[in-house]
């Protein structure tokens, strides 16, 4: 039987015509939910629903949509850039799942992770930790907790020409809240550069003023997940059969990575943020042959990992690199700033 993500993901995106008829179902309930979410900004904007201060500087990087932008990848990756300058922070975040922190805590494991659904306790959690700001990940809905900056990533792989709210479509928010952001990150795995710039060109039109840079999400190299470490450059994969398994919120931009690296693939995917099974995991290794490459990603390696059989193919994740295409200066200059308000504000700075 198919996951609700998977069907959700056939509504939102498919082209057929009972994807069509759907969404065309769902949009009552999706002008409901427009007109809550509407509802609660115009409390905030106005004051009637309060933000609160933080025990230290905070920066969200979040999105409008639901999973698979890259907010997880992009986050660790502004952290790293705040450790270069001097800076101490931690992420902070609500915590779906056992595998975002564990995805952090790889990343970045001299920054220290703090889990909370209550973000304005949680940074202070991370300030009598030594944090001196507060990297919140998938926060932009949440405003409860005042921040400096707000990032806001929009996935070109995950856009669609018509933006649908839910449950019709992934849109939590319409694309015009990211008036709010102070930056605007567009990401790719695998979308062409047309959509890339549509997405820029549709920003753009809802919010001229809000600075806009790319990035992709570029494969890096096969890493051993099961303790070895061991490395294997992505060349090994041009002519392989590969047996990937998958838990992640855009699990077809992760598969068009793996066919434009020249494997042929064989995905097995589950909903994001998925518990596997000593039995699901058992199953699939057994399903794999020797001469297959076994892959996943990072999310999914930290669930595997343990659980792994030890005479089954060894199993590699796919590391992932933040490269920026356009707009370097935006984010270098958001960094720069955060930097100089945490010295002024934060009491860890140092």
């Amino acid at each position: 039987m198919r996951d609700a993500g998977a069907i959700a993901r056939d509504i939102w995106y498919g082209t057929d015509a009972v994807a069509g008829v759907a969404r065309f179902v769902l949009t009552p309930f999706e002008r409901v939910f427009g007109g809550i979410v509407g509802a609660r900004d115009v409390l905030y904007d106005a004051g009637w629903l309060a933000s609160h201060d933080t025990a230290i500087p905070a920066i969200s990087v979040g999105n409008l949509t639901v999973g698979g932008t890259g907010k997880t990848p992009v986050a660790a990756w502004i952290a790293e850039g705040l450790v270069a300058r001097g800076a101490k922070p931690a992420i902070v975040l609500r915590g779906y799942g056992d595998d975002e922190p564990l995805v952090h805590e790889t990343l970045n494991p001299s920054v220290p992770v703090v889990i909370g659904a209550d973000r304005v306790a949680a940074i202070e959690d991370a300030a009598r930790r030594g944090a001196d700001i507060a990297v919140l990940d998938d926060a932009f809905q949440h405003r409860r907790a005042q921040r400096v900056a707000d990032i806001v990533v929009i996935s070109a792989d995950q856009w669609t020409p018509v933006l649908r709210m839910l449950p019709a479509g992934p849109w939590r928010e319409p694309l015009r809240a990211v008036r709010r952001a102070t930056l605007v990150i567009v990401t790719r795995k695998a979308a062409p550069d047309a959509v890339v710039e549509e997405v820029h060109q549709r920003v753009a039109a809802v919010a001229p003023s809000v600075p806009r840079v790319s990035v992709v999400l570029a494969p890096g190299e096969l890493v051993g997940a099961t303790g070895s470490h061991e490395a294997l450059s992505l060349d090994v994969l041009r002519g392989r059969v590969v047996r990937a398994i998958v838990s992640i919120g855009d699990p077809a931009a992760f598969v068009r990575q793996l066919e434009a690296l020249g494997a042929t693939v064989h995905a097995r995917v589950f909903p994001d943020h998925h518990t596997f099974s000593q039995a699901e995991i058992e199953g699939f290794a057994s399903g794999s042959n020797a001469d297959d490459l076994v892959v996943c990603t990072l999310k999914d390696a930290v669930k595997l990992r343990h659980g792994w059989p030890r005479l089954a193919p060894p199993l590699y994740y796919v590391s992932q690199r933040v490269m920026v295409e356009r707009g370097v200066g935006g984010i270098e200059r958001v960094l720069d700033d955060l930097v100089r308000t945490r010295s002024m504000t934060s009491p860890n700075a140092g």
